[in-house]
């Protein structure tokens, strides 16, 4: 049938394309890819010869309008990343939107994701997890997206959250993550999934940062953190529910005493905890 056919493909082993996937970029009347190279020394492997169009965050906003009128116009194109399941942390996603909006058919291969299986190796509490894909490079802009993050498990967020990163930022980022979660936090780092020198860590995140400040990271990346302790959630709430007391003009003392009781919290950490929030 016409349509955008979003297709998954290996992030490591070639083995991992699956026939049905194989099938429909055959049969497509183009395949749209990140880089014609990589998708093209796949396909070759695989004695594939298609009609292949770039689509990456540089083109993407200026070739889906052609693409929709070729899809309209009954053509069944292929959306495939350099690895892996489309749009996740790859381009694609105003394609997608953009053909929804038109009443374009929307279909999909499923198949690898880096993600789902780091997740399934690490250890970790399989659900509920968090993807938030690749952090900000910048120093500044990662720490402030950490902090958000706890933020949320602040107020009661406890989930496995995965990461997307670049080799070379593993330690500095690893190191930010130790910073903002504490280092004792459960985490993994997989590296280079499916392919010859597969690799998975698990330990706290002091150890991981401190292991990867030593020894280079190579190839793909995910990192993943276990849930936040129950204790975060109490924390936040504590934090919520003395500046809830203190707007209402209670005295420091009064705010402490009055939380303690409504949290059944003993008292003495309640004021220790309210003294550090007046400071």
């Amino acid at each position: 049938m016409p349509g955008l056919v979003l297709v998954a493909t290996p992030i490591g082993n070639l083995g991992d394309l699956s026939p049905r996937a194989l099938d429909t970029l055959r049969s497509a009347d183009a395949v749209l890819c990140e880089d014609t190279r990589v998708t093209g020394g796949m396909l070759a492997r695989h004695g594939v010869s298609v009609t292949l169009i770039p689509l990456h965050d540089h083109n993407e906003a200026a070739q889906a309008p052609n693409l929709i009128a070729r899809l309209k116009s009954g053509a069944r194109l292929a959306l495939v990343s350099d690895a892996g399941t489309p749009l996740v942390s790859d381009p694609g996603y105003r394609l997608v939107r953009a053909a929804i909006a038109e009443g374009v058919r929307v279909d999909a291969v499923p198949g690898p994701n880096a993600a789902v299986m780091a997740l399934t190796l690490s250890g970790l509490p399989p659900h509920p997890f968090l993807f938030l894909g690749f952090l900000p490079a910048k120093e500044g802009a990662r720490a402030a997206e950490l902090q958000r993050i706890r933020a949320v498990e602040r107020a009661g967020l406890a989930a496995t959250l995965i990461f997307y990163e670049a080799p070379h930022r593993v330690p500095e980022s690893l190191a930010a993550m130790a910073l903002a979660f504490g280092e004792a936090r459960p985490a993994a780092v997989a590296r280079e999934l499916t392919k010859l020198f597969e690799e998975l860590r698990r330990d706290t995140l002091g150890t991981l940062a401190a292991h990867y400040s030593d020894h280079a990271a190579r190839g793909e990346v995910v990192i993943l953190v276990g849930p936040a302790p129950e204790e975060a959630a109490v924390e936040g709430a504590l934090e919520d529910q003395l500046r809830a007391a203190l707007a209402a003009g209670l005295s420091l003392r009064d705010a402490a005493a009055t939380v303690a009781e409504a949290m059944g919290l003993p008292r003495k950490q309640v004021y220790q905890a309210a003294l550090a929030l007046g400071r």
